[in-house]
């Protein structure tokens, strides 16, 4: 271990002991506090070592179809991962295990080196900072941009809170924030129902930021787009990059091109290959399962 690791290590106990007085750094045999070898700190993602995701050996069977068969993979902090393959192959299973919708039959699934998401359930995990976007757009329709945007704020959401809230300033900058990258600064009075497809789709990711999520899994984002939707899509992902983790499933592979770093590969339910997109295209296993010849 480095010293710098070991300094952050101490740094992240003492935080620890700070926030449970009478604790003490050992936590019990067998309890996930310290899985990886650290300490967890409720409400914090630790990603000391990297990674925001992990799922290592999980398996999933329906009715006797093995959907998910031993996966394992792993996501670092901003990093924007792409899936690709083909029907079938556990894709959306895969993202459903991740937000708790689904529970697998065996393996690991951590959100940082100490967030155990097969403790939690689907509410849970949404408010840990795991965001989901299917692919269908869900969006209040009868509201504008903005009614959106504000109800999708992290607030109180009781009748009578919900009766009194009022924006305050870090939460309307935080608005305009969001509304100038999905690129619907222009629309904010503008009623849900009239956008277009791709602006819908802006949306609902613009709603999935007002939650400050630190990973984002989003299910076939460009499909039904026009071109110029397309790219601004892309240039929307690639400005997301760094400060969130994503987690984008699709087959459009000239959009993954223009936003890839690496590329994963699922059939079958495990991972079939991974890499750069030149990479996996070139891969023979690849080409013979999916991209065909």
């Amino acid at each position: 271990m480095t010293p710098e690791l070991m300094e952050q290590n101490a740094r992240h106990a003492e935080r620890y002991l700070a926030a449970h007085p009478g604790k003490s750094g050992n936590t019990e045999s067998g309890g996930r506090e310290a899985a990886f070898s650290r300490l967890a700190i409720p409400g914090e993602v630790d990603t000391t070592h990297g990674r925001i995701l992990y799922l290592e050996d999980v398996n999933v069977s329906f009715d006797g179809f093995k959907a998910i068969n031993q996966l394992s993979l792993d996501i670092a902090p901003g990093e924007l991962r792409c899936i690709i393959g083909p029907n079938g192959a556990g894709k959306t299973t895969m993202m459903d295990i991740i937000t708790g919708k689904t529970r697998p039959d065996s393996g690991q699934v951590f959100f940082g080196s100490t967030i155990d998401l097969l403790r939690y359930k689907e509410s849970e995990i949404a408010q840990m900072g795991i965001g989901r976007k299917f692919q269908k757009p869900t969006v209040f329709e009868q509201l504008t941009v903005f009614e959106n945007l504000e109800l999708a704020l992290k607030t109180n959401k009781a009748v009578t809170a919900s009766m009194l809230f009022k924006l305050d300033s870090t939460q309307s900058d935080r608005l305009a924030e969001v509304l100038h990258t999905i690129h619907l600064a222009d629309s904010v009075s503008r009623q849900a129902g009239y956008l277009s497809h791709g602006q819908k789709q802006w949306l609902e990711i613009g709603m999935l930021l007002m939650q400050d999520p630190k990973l984002l899994l989003l299910d076939e984002p460009v499909a039904g787009m026009t071109d110029e939707e397309t790219e601004r899509t892309a240039e929307l992902f690639l400005s997301l990059k760094g400060k969130h983790s994503l987690m984008v499933v699709e087959h459009d592979m000239s959009f993954i091109n223009t936003i890839s770093d690496i590329v994963t590969v699922l059939c079958d339910g495990s991972v079939l290959a991974q890499g750069t997109l030149a990479q996996v295209q070139a891969d023979e296993r690849v080409i013979e399962v999916y991209l065909g010849r």
